[in-house]
């Protein structure tokens, strides 16, 4: 009898509170670490990398150390010792944050977990600051700053992630263009190929443009067109935006400080959920060892 494999069902999770991540781990450099570094049996190297959890940094940091790397080739070979993918395992790491919107969702997912060792379960404190720029560093990896097309891309996922629970995809399919409206308070309308948004979320996406894609030289590109720092916060003064934000700063960078913490939610701790699954790794290191040990 064939057990149906358990997947994670994240489809009630409101769209931008649930990140996915995913990286690969070389059995080869592990099993020479504990054989050949430490000295141990085979036997005893596996029962120790068997017990073996990563951290959190590990499976979803930027930057891949050993025995961790990324790779999006079918037939990957690890860059540390060159091994093929026979002794590559994978990690999938979904991370949940807290809240009132996702407490209660991920304790009934939990619950569902199988038992045992298949799936780990951690939690780290981390703030809403550090939450939004995680976020913005992922929009940057994967739009394509090269064209146009990213700009409606970004404004799609920062009112999807201001409003988790509204279905935009309907909203933003052959859109074609942006624009603000004054007609607007605090909402957005749709009209034929034209997404209209109140003044005040016009002016939120423009910032967030802005950190996607700024660069020392040139400013950012946004859907006012390539705006440096001073431009924008000029941009956003007469406009009105920064006194309905109640921010009376000068300094230009302390002002940027106080729209990042506007964007983060506020300067609050938050709680992240990480679900680990082991499943792949615990497969893959059985199979290694039989092939290891002989």
């Amino acid at each position: 009898m064939t057990t149906k494999r358990f997947e994670l069902d994240l489809s009630e999770f409101p769209s931008g509170s649930v990140t996915e991540y995913t990286t690969l781990v070389c059995l080869a450099c592990i099993f020479d670490i504990f054989t050949r570094q430490l000295g141990l049996a085979p036997r005893t190297a596996y029962s120790e990398i068997k017990r073996y959890s990563p951290t959190v940094a590990e499976l979803t940091g930027r930057t891949a150390n050993r025995p961790f790397f990324d790779s999006d080739e079918k037939n990957p070979r690890c860059p540390h010792c060159n091994a093929a993918k026979r002794w590559h395992a994978r990690f999938d790491t979904t991370r949940i944050i807290g809240g009132k919107l996702t407490d209660a969702l991920r304790r009934k997912l939990i619950k569902r977990l199988p038992k045992q060792e298949q799936f780990e379960v951690a939690e780290v404190k981390s703030d809403y600051r550090a939450v939004l720029f995680d976020w913005l560093e992922t929009l940057r990896e994967t739009v394509d700053l090269s064209g146009d097309d990213w700009l409606i891309d970004v404004t799609h996922a920062f009112l999807q992630r201001r409003d988790p629970k509204a279905d935009l995809k309907s909203v933003f399919e052959n859109l074609r263009s942006v624009r603000p409206s004054q007609r607007l308070d605090d909402s957005w309308e749709r009209n034929g190929s034209r997404l209209f948004l109140s003044p005040n979320l016009y002016n939120e996406a423009l910032i967030l443009q802005y950190l996607v894609s700024r660069s020392q030289t040139h400013g950012g590109k946004t859907l006012a067109g390539r705006l440096t720092l001073m431009e924008l916060i000029r941009r956003l003064r007469y406009s009105g935006y920064l006194d309905a934000q109640g921010i009376s700063e000068r300094d230009q960078f302390e002002i940027l400080e106080k729209l990042v913490e506007k964007l983060a939610a506020g300067s609050g701790n938050v709680k992240l959920h990480f679900v680990i699954d082991r499943r792949d790794f615990l497969a893959k290191l059985k199979t290694v060892y039989a092939r290891y040990a002989a």
